[in-house]
């Protein structure tokens, strides 16, 4: 009808084109408020449970100048959480701000009694655990019996049972009234802040507003987007403020070098830039070396020495890739030939996966899980052993939509109680440690979990098209506005089209990616695309159907675009359920 035509118009500016439209609506967002949430929309932090007890813990500890020392963890979310709890509190007047983080192969994840006893010597007065603690029970223990205060700030699910703080804020807390249940651990260190501030201000002790916490937003986009937290629209809004910062040239020093170091521009950073550079940067420090590295280069304000410490997390990066790749050549000879019990002691075939190496590196098991989950679309538990020659292992798990992966390790704890020695994490990732005597019987009690949880439509992977581009919307225009239409990211995915096209030449770079020349019916001029791991050994078919992302080619400059390749089946050949490959990830 015309009066719906015209309230449809209404509710859109008209820079915002008729595809935009369509992607945002296929997402659930009607209007540009909902498609583009501003920070003015931000869900308040009332509904918080222990947000008061918090709240007053830390400004007790500043008014009186006590130590606080806060704990990150060992990822990018840990990191960047870490950098805005010490940040923030030095804004707020925090003079004894210390900070520590855990080392993956001699402490394991978390606050740990043996990373309590090293930590003994700065004799904080308040320990403040950030993206970590829900499931600390014995490190926490450990630091109230030396006498500490501890507020566990954290967002992984928590158990049956919650652990001795002085006060927990996480959003995923049984009862807790903030709807926001998708927050990184670095959106709720910046949520307390935001508390703390409002605190401060009624209690008279901030001049004026007090001071700018927006200008940490650039950490909580960079940890939010790394996480691969849904982007439910609070996240949305809070990686889109951060994004602005960044492309303006107003973030951290650390984060700038980070963006330099990667070979990306700052002014036309997006979440995939942080997905696919900032974060893996950051990560690898925390995977092969500390995280003190990374931590150190989030709070460095210092040009120079910000540059030094990216270009060390850059050649870290670098080795965590070649790791990486050795890792899984493994497991891919051993996929090639379908006999799945080859890596180590086995993989096990059926409804989810158990992968095991003794050779492999604890710190990217991670990353083996993820690429053995794409390539098969079932869950996935790596281990390798905590330290080399140790029968202590860890493990990282990665799942598929329709199965909580760290729900189904509660259901295994809960049936075989002291077969898993410790565990935590979310409905798609968690990890665990457990005896390496006990990796037969956990394997089974996964496997059995998983085959009495899984029905074969959830098995059944597909790629979720936005449908096909017409031929007037392969142009710079339409490629900008979905690079800007943004953030996209988990929940909020990025536009994905399909479609057949016509291969006209190509040629192999980079000895595994395939670049491509292409001709769409009715496109005025021929496309480049590149498929990024999509040489298969083969000259590729004459016609191909693809499933592929727009975007502004850059390098080329101008009007020109390229096609990204997701996945590549001979025209008329593809199945009903393709596997969703990721053959860009970790690049």
């Amino acid at each position: 009808m015309p009066g719906d035509a015209g309230r449809e118009a209404a509710a859109w500016p008209a820079e915002i084109p008729p595809l935009l439209r369509r992607i945002y609506a296929a997402r659930g967002a009607l209007d540009i408020d909902s498609a583009r949430p501003r920070l003015a929309d931000l869900l308040p932090p009332d509904g918080l449970l222990d947000l008061e007890r918090a709240t007053a813990l830390l400004s007790s500890a500043i008014s009186e100048g006590r130590r606080i020392l806060v704990v990150g963890d060992f990822d990018a979310d840990g990191a960047t959480a870490c950098a805005v709890a010490v940040r923030g509190l030095r804004m707020l007047g925090a003079r004894g701000v210390l900070h520590a983080v855990p080392n993956r192969v001699t402490h394991g994840y978390g606050l740990s009694p043996s990373l309590v006893a090293e930590l003994a010597p700065l004799q904080p007065d308040l320990l403040v655990t950030v993206d970590h603690g829900i499931a600390c029970h014995a490190g926490i223990d450990a630091a109230k019996a030396l006498g500490w205060q501890v507020l566990v700030t954290d967002h992984h699910l928590p158990g049956e049972q919650l652990p001795a703080a002085d006060a927990i804020v996480n959003p995923n807390r049984s009862g807790d009234g903030f709807a926001g249940k998708s927050l990184a651990g670095v959106g709720v260190i910046f949520y307390v802040l935001l508390a703390l501030r409002a605190r401060m201000r009624a209690e008279g002790r901030l001049q004026g507003k007090g001071p700018d916490l927006s200008s940490l937003l650039d950490l909580v986009a960079v940890g939010t987007v790394a996480d691969l937290v849904p982007l439910d629209a609070n996240n949305r809004a809070l990686v889109a403020a951060g994004l602005r910062r960044l492309r303006a040239g107003r973030g951290c020093a650390g984060l700038a070098a980070l963006v330099e170091v990667a070979g990306r521009t700052a002014s036309r950073l997006g979440a995939g830039d942080i997905g696919y550079a900032l974060g893996p940067r950051l990560n690898a420090a925390g995977r092969l070396e500390d995280m003190s590295l990374g931590i150190e280069c989030l709070l460095c304000d210092d040009p120079a020495r910000a540059r030094e410490l990216a270009q060390r997390l850059d050649a870290i990066n670098r080795e965590r890739r070649t790791v990486q790749q050795g890792m899984l050549d493994e497991a891919e000879r051993a996929l090639s030939v379908q006999a799945l019990d080859g890596i180590g002691q086995g993989v096990g075939v059926g409804a989810a996966i158990c992968a095991y190496d003794a050779g492999w590196h604890p710190g990217v098991v991670g990353l083996v899980a993820s690429r053995l989950k794409e390539r098969l679309h079932r869950p996935v538990v790596a281990f390798a052993p905590a330290e080399p020659g140790a029968s202590a292992l860890r493990g990282s798990a990665r799942s598929i939509p329709g199965f909580h992966v760290r729900d189904a390790l509660a259901a295994v704890d809960a049936r075989h109680p002291g077969l898993i020695e410790r565990f935590g994490g979310h409905a798609m990732a968690a990890g665990l440690s457990l005896d390496a005597r006990n990796l037969g019987a956990f394997k089974a009690a996964f496997l059995a979990h998983a085959e009495a949880t899984l029905d074969a439509a959830t098995l059944e992977a597909t790629i979720d098209s936005d449908g096909a581009l017409a031929p007037a919307e392969f142009d710079r225009a339409h490629a900008e506005a979905l690079r800007d239409g943004g953030p996209w990211g988990q929940g909020f995915p990025e536009p994905l089209f399909d479609g057949e096209f016509e291969v006209l030449e190509w040629r192999v770079v980079g000895e595994r990616h395939l670049k491509l020349g292409l001709r769409c019916e009715g496109a005025r001029t021929p496309l480049a695309a590149i498929h990024f791991g999509g040489w298969r050994n083969e000259p590729p078919p004459s016609r191909l159907h693809l499933a592929y992302r727009l975007a502004p080619d850059d390098y080329r400059g101008g009007d020109a675009i390229q096609l990204i390749v997701e996945h590549a089946t001979a025209a008329g050949d593809q199945p009903a359920a393709v596997p969703a490959v990721a053959a860009a990830a970790g690049r």
